[in-house]
């Protein structure tokens, strides 16, 4: 599907790839972003496109000696992870009950931590860089460890998942936890005294930046890249206990060999070369998508998910979605949906199946197949997924 040049007048263009006009709040914060003086050629716009904070979720911002921490967001690093392993859906009959309880058992979720901190968490080597973060963290090292290897709350899930040829997944949803967000608030809020402090005349409060060659800058793009690599570390350390408990049920506890591994950040920024220039690509709800590379697009649970091959498409920084995108706020689904409607739109699905998930429920998300067909072009599909066990933060 070709992107449509959205009609704003505003110094760098909107590219979208989304098949549904652009609400006025969506379309004020895509001209917001696109009319700040540092942006890149255009901003672009995923299928899964919808309201974030500053800047949309669901776009991909490259930008030319500045950063801003908004854009990012408060998750850092929040991504997927996806394993296939080497068995086949017939071997998990009469288990899932068990599998899910075990992964409840080994995973702590929404803001509980592990009690004990295994050796593979210690082991990590960017512990040795914890004092050079931000100082507002700097009481949080004791909980960042504690929470190693642990999912979080809102739509971070883990989910056991078989694709069309039955073959057995495993995959997972999550970020930087408390510390990632302590850190990114740190520095949203010294973005945005420094330009209160500059007078600038900013379109947005949450659209204050750092620039480039300041020690502002410097300490935001260190930290960011700290909790970026925590987030996959931590994503790391979930996808290994999975792996046991899967393995316990369907192998005698014999550790095996995946036959695919895929971990990538869909909240995140790099330095990138784009066009020919080196250039900061913001990825806020969006996946790199570069030629061979391989990408996770979830739906929501009871919905289909997909491992992707990238493209490389230009036009899009080679992004692709990060979702099927939320088609209604979590007050929103609380309100429209009852626990019955969360009973049928998860049939199949071992889930739990109460009130406190129905602002996740499959009805609050906009239809995977169609934010996939708009994205033919960024992406193709290597496997599609079904969850059959689904344990939500």
């Amino acid at each position: 599907m070709p992107y449509e040049k959205l009609k704003l007048s505003t110094p760098k263009p909107v590219l979208s790839w989304a098949n549904h006009p652009l609400e006025n709040q969506e379309h004020q914060m895509a001209k917001n972003v696109a009319s700040l003086p540092f942006v890149f050629k255009h901003v672009a716009l995923m299928p899964d496109v919808h309201l974030g904070k500053g800047a949309l979720v669901g776009s991909v911002i490259a930008t030319k000696e500045a950063v801003i921490p908004a854009a990012v967001g408060v998750d850092i690093g929040c991504g997927m992870c996806a394993v296939k392993m080497p068995f086949v859906a017939n071997q998990l009959e009469g288990k899932l009950k068990k599998i899910r309880q075990d992964i409840e058992a080994a995973i702590p979720v929404g803001f509980s931590d592990n009690k004990e901190i295994e050796k593979s968490v210690t082991n990590w080597q960017r512990w040795k860089n914890f004092k050079e973060l931000h100082p507002g963290v700097k009481n949080l090292e004791s909980k960042a460890l504690k929470q190693m290897g642990s999912l979080g709350g809102g739509n971070h899930f883990i989910e056991l998942c078989l694709d069309t040829e039955n073959n057995v997944w495993l995959m997972l949803h999550s970020g930087s936890r408390h510390i990632g967000n302590k850190l990114a608030q740190c520095h949203i809020n010294t973005a945005k005294e420094l330009a209160k402090l500059a007078d600038m005349k900013l379109p947005d409060l949450d659209l204050a930046y750092f620039v480039t060659g300041t020690p502002e800058f410097a300490a935001y793009w260190r930290d960011l890249q700290w909790a970026q690599n925590y987030a996959r570390f931590n994503r790391d350390v979930m996808m290994a206990r999975f792996k046991r408990i899967v393995e316990k049920h369907l192998a005698g506890g014999k550790p095996t060999k995946p036959l695919l591994d895929v971990n990538c950040h869909h909240n995140y920024a790099e330095k990138e070369v784009h066009f020919g220039e080196e250039v900061y690509v913001t990825r806020k709800g969006a996946v790199r998508a570069q030629e061979e590379d391989y990408g996770i697009i979830p739906g929501s649970m009871g919905a289909k998910s997909f491992i992707v091959k990238g493209k490389g498409n230009h036009e899009s920084y080679c992004s692709c979605s990060h979702g099927a995108g939320r088609m209604m706020s979590r007050t929103q689904a609380k309100k429209r949906f009852s626990v019955d409607d969360l009973v049928k739109q998860t049939e199949g699905v071992e889930c739990r199946k109460d009130g406190g998930v129905i602002d996740e429920i499959p009805g609050a998300y906009k239809s995977i197949e169609e934010v996939m067909n708009q994205q033919t072009d960024l992406v193709e599909v290597v496997a599609s997924l079904k969850q059959v066990v689904c344990v939500k933060g």
